[in-house]
């Protein structure tokens, strides 16, 4: 095997995958870590990860990085601005088909031909860029991540005996970070991921009120869900001390799942990480117990 590019490499996913690389046999020197700051690599460094540097918004960078790589890992740009992320998307692709990269993965959005959030034309432009590259590639559909659920609403839930939501019913299908990361070193490993679309889920989606039953369980305490408006539900979050931003962000969400856009499910996770898939309750104890 050639050797394997992750971008994003210091970042919470980009480690996780570098970690399930290494622990699937791939040895560190076939594993390249593109990082924008070198200082942030100072642990890959110390597994004998090769560290190359680039940046989403230096092009020539990106080329230099993506030499002699067989594999790429694409993880999507954090930027907020999503005329921003397409240009920086743009770059990325265009620097693997002038780099001769043999295969590009790109971690996209979950269901984002179907959904409504405001975000997923970032990714569907970026699925286009990369497939007009022509270099064979494998888009990773990820939902979000449930740690999107865990920060803001345990420690509120737990305190007050009390979570709130606006889904008007609606289920999720949030799964874990490092699940998406297993998946994303499986693609890397084996065979038979060429020019597929995964979308990758929680099999099963989950309601608030199933939510609140697992941190009761969990906690030893008492959790019970209230369904309120959008509005309402953001200034609980804010007198409960959950951050503007948060709240701000669930505000904007509480449509998508009015319209059961987090109800949408495969079976494709499993499929690629077959047993390993994190169930909600372990994910809530981490966050309970450490």
């Amino acid at each position: 095997m050639g050797k394997i590019l992750i971008t994003g490499a210091t970042g919470q996913l980009g480690r996780l995958v570098v970690k399930h690389l290494l622990d699937s046999g791939i040895t560190a020197q076939n594993v390249v870590a593109m990082v924008r700051n070198e200082e942030k690599a100072a642990e890959l460094i110390k597994l004998g990860l090769e560290i190359r540097m680039g940046n989403y918004d230096h092009s020539d960078t990106l080329r230099a990085a993506f030499q002699d790589i067989d594999k790429l890992l694409f993880i999507s740009s954090s930027s907020p601005d999503g005329s921003h992320r397409i240009i920086q998307h743009a770059s990325v692709a265009k620097a693997a088909r002038d780099a001769g990269v043999g295969h590009v993965v790109y971690t996209s959005l979950g269901f984002a031909d179907k959904v409504a959030l405001g975000i997923e034309n970032v990714h569907l432009a970026t699925e286009f860029a990369v497939k007009e590259t022509h270099i064979p590639y494998t888009i990773l559909r990820n939902a979000f991540y449930i740690d999107t659920l865990l920060d803001p609403f345990i420690p509120d839930a737990v305190a007050s005996g009390v979570i709130v939501s606006a889904a008007k019913g609606s289920k999720m299908n949030f799964a874990a970070r490092n699940d998406f990361a297993l998946a994303a070193a499986k693609v890397l490993t084996t065979d038979g991921h060429q020019n597929k679309v995964y979308e990758l889920s929680n099999p099963n989606p989950y309601s608030f009120d199933e939510f609140a039953a697992i941190i009761s369980e969990v906690s030893h305490k008492e959790v019970k869900h209230i369904e309120l408006t959008p509005e309402q539900a953001k200034e609980h979050m804010l007198k409960q001390g959950v951050s503007e931003g948060w709240a701000g962000f669930y505000t904007q969400m509480w449509k998508a799942f009015e319209l059961g856009y987090f109800s949408l499910a495969s079976n494709d996770l499993i499929n690629l990480i077959g047993n390993k898939l994190t169930s909600v309750k372990e994910e809530v104890q981490k966050v309970l117990n450490g």
